[in-house]
């Protein structure tokens, strides 16, 4: 059957076996999610959203879409209202990417930068006062709010954790990046009621406060928060495991130079947060390990591939750990 627009032709994406040369006992099964229309695990999201919303009657055509994001929601949201015939205000920080700048701007969306940083550091909770700024001065307006919108969970229930659970005979361990938080939430709903005794494992990075960790600055776009996701109540979480931004760049140059997976930086953070968890476990026999990469690697050009960034942020967090270490 064909399908009349490339839109409409999200999810199924692959899934591929990863060789661990450090663990021989692992499998792991990467569910490479930059094979959506836009590039990135947030299609599932937006085209379920926005379809949902439609068909509620919720919102209509002369309804004004708003949303905070850090790039790939963005991008997504910005295509999937151009397919619907909507506007979309996009609400950024000077953390995103150029080229996720660029592809929302491309899809006419409107784009709308805060430069004030929040009380942690970060940009996002600027970003939440701007859209409510918004919602007020727009009377048409819906604010998707990945962070507590019940349709975002939903999505991914329905379509990534469903994929997965069809793709893998067993799932032992399923490790996920957490951001806006509606991708863990949703996938280890179902991912639970298939396979009770598997193990969601969150990954997150220094600097982010969702796991009640000390709040810093971060560098790198679509993993960690400067507030804790209320739709994270609904997640069923068995550990979390941190990494920082060093091991983020490292693991993905290591799926680059090895695997030839072009990835992102949560898809960096999530191989990076498997290496740091097994390193800690002593494994006797073969375990069944999903990893969800997120997003592709052409748009952090200008940030973990581009050689003078990494080397800035490698000596930003050197500096840093020896300031922690000197009395």
């Amino acid at each position: 059957m064909y399908i009349s627009n490339i839109f409409e032709k999200v999810g199924n994406t692959p899934i591929v076996s990863i060789s661990m040369e450090d663990n021989c006992h692992i499998t792991l099964y990467a569910k490479l999610e930059a094979y959506n229309p836009t590039g990135s695990v947030k299609d599932r999201a937006a085209h379920y959203i926005l379809k949902k919303l439609k068909q509620s009657k919720t919102i209509n055509s002369d309804t004004t879409i708003i949303e905070s994001t850090s790039g790939n929601f963005g991008v997504a949201l910005s295509a999937y209202c151009k397919y619907h015939e909507l506007k979309f205000i996009a609400v950024v920080d000077p953390n995103i990417t150029l080229m996720n700048e660029n592809l929302i701007r491309s899809s006419g969306a409107e784009i709308i930068k805060v430069t004030q940083p929040d009380k942690y550091g970060g940009y996002l909770l600027t970003r939440i006062e701007k859209i409510n700024e918004l919602k007020k001065d727009i009377e048409n307006s819906y604010w998707v709010n990945q962070y507590e919108n019940p349709l975002n969970a939903a999505a991914y229930y329905h379509t990534l954790a469903r994929e997965i659970c069809y793709q893998v005979d067993e799932i032992e361990y399923i490790f996920m990046g957490v951001s806006s938080g509606g991708t863990i939430t949703g996938v280890s709903q179902k991912i639970k009621e298939n396979y009770p005794n598997a193990k969601v494992i969150a990954v997150d990075v220094e600097g982010s406060v969702i796991f009640n960790n000390p709040p810093k600055k971060r560098f790198i776009p679509g993993i960690g928060s400067s507030m804790v996701p209320k739709i994270l109540s609904a997640a069923s979480i068995d550990e979390v495991v941190m990494v920082d931004e060093v091991e983020t760049i490292d693991a993905c140059y290591e799926l680059l130079e090895k695997h030839s997976i072009f990835s992102g930086g949560s898809s960096g953070s999530v191989l990076a947060g498997i290496k740091k968890y097994f390193s800690q476990k002593e494994l006797y026999q073969p375990v069944n390990v999903v990893a969800i990469f997120p997003d592709r690697g052409e748009r952090y050009y200008d940030t973990i591939y581009n050689e003078t960034w990494c080397k800035n942020i490698r000596e930003k967090l050197e500096k840093e750990r020896k300031q922690i270490v000197t009395p």
